[in-house]
């Protein structure tokens, strides 16, 4: 035998199909399916919108099932495998992904996929859970207060806008306009700030003549520092 017949057997050996049982796909799938339904949940609790996209989440467990089939595929046959990358490059994706977290969620339930797909449910299952240790210890760690927005519909002029700002000043620890309209017959205005004392602050602004109405709103968007 030459190295021309060695190295043609080698490379045929490649495209050998390896045999995958039964029980090992029934397997595989049962546990993605497990740890598939485990982000569902965390999901379902860690998420603070008004909305809850429901669909989304459906859509983590069964990308993560769908990637556990597409590494099975590609561990039986290496034809098959390089025909699926040359699909699977031609699909685009366009849906905008709004929040951070989502991405992140999206990635795990890829990660988890892969992981199960390749055997290694072990590293699937405690990689999970240690993901969801450091998103709960993060998410639940003081790390900064989002600010409150103040809203002020008045009828006056700029004398009025100096009260509002001694009161304000007097009880924020941080405030900044963000919005100020001034017109001939009204005033609105628009304040960012930190308060502990959110009911002296309204009262001390109703007190006022010429302000109609006092709104303070509290957001779990972005913060400032």
């Amino acid at each position: 035998m030459n190295f021309s017949d060695i190295f043609k057997k080698s490379f045929l050996s490649m495209f050998a199909q390896s045999n995958i049982s039964t029980s090992q796909i029934i397997l595989t799938l049962c546990m993605t399916c497990i740890v598939a339904l485990y982000i569902f949940a965390v999901y379902r609790l860690i998420t603070r919108k008004t909305f809850y996209n429901k669909n989304f989440n459906i859509s983590l467990a069964a990308i993560s099932m769908i990637t556990a089939i597409v590494i099975l595929t590609i561990q039986s046959n290496i034809v098959v495998s390089l025909g699926m990358v040359g699909a699977l490059s031609i699909v685009r994706f366009r849906t905008a992904i709004k929040d951070p977290m989502d991405l992140v969620f999206l990635f795990w339930a890829i990660s988890v996929g892969i992981a199960c797909g390749a055997g290694m449910m072990e590293l699937a299952i405690i990689g999970s859970l240690l993901l969801t240790i450091v998103i709960f210890v993060l998410d639940r760690l003081p790390v900064a207060k989002a600010a409150s927005i103040l809203v002020i519909n008045a009828s006056g002029g700029i004398e009025l806008m100096d009260q509002i700002n001694d009161i304000v000043k007097k009880n924020s620890r941080y405030h900044k306009v963000k919005s100020r309209n001034l017109s001939d017959s009204a005033l609105d205005i628009v304040i960012e700030l930190w308060t502990s004392n959110e009911d002296a602050l309204i009262n001390e602004l109703n007190a006022l003549d010429k302000v109609h109405s006092v709104s303070l709103m509290s957001h779990d968007g972005e913060v400032t520092f």
